[in-house]
């Protein structure tokens, strides 16, 4: 079933089947369901279209997908444009709620990169590098 441009499977029962919503979690979940007047526990191909309609008219409530999303990046790009902590993490691919950084942060940061001193395999090419350099000299 397709509510709000989202693909709901008709086997879950409506309190799993409307979590698919962005936005929508298992408490709010509850409060749909009750001003839309719908069991939790029906399945979502058992809902009749006047549930269906009361469903729609209950998320119209709610702030989901689009609309929510494109608070989320408002506000991170006030973050942003205001230079607070926060926006600045954000610039700098950091993680913003105090979390360490030195170990981890991998999701975050990306793949790690060396910095300061150097790789085995860099030494590596720096040592053939001065022998072929020596060998060069001597003739």
């Amino acid at each position: 079933m397709r509510i709000v441009g989202v693909e709901i499977p008709d086997n879950e029962r409506a309190e799993i089947g409307l979590t698919r919503f962005f936005g929508i979690g298992r408490t709010n979940v509850i409060e749909l369901a009750k001003k839309a007047k719908i069991d939790l526990n029906t399945r979502i191909k058992d809902l009749s279209r006047d549930d269906v309609s009361n469903l729609m008219k209950a998320l119209e409530g709610f702030k989901v997908e689009g609309d929510l999303k494109k608070e989320i990046r408002e506000n991170i790009d006030r973050l942003k444009a205001i230079k607070a902590y926060r926006g600045i993490r954000h610039i700098v691919s950091l993680p913003c709620h105090g979390q360490r950084t030195k170990t981890n942060a991998r999701t975050r940061k990306g793949k790690k990169k060396t910095v300061g001193s150097l790789t085995k395999e860099a030494w590596a090419k720096i040592e053939t590098a001065q022998k072929d350099a020596s060998i060069n000299s001597n003739k």
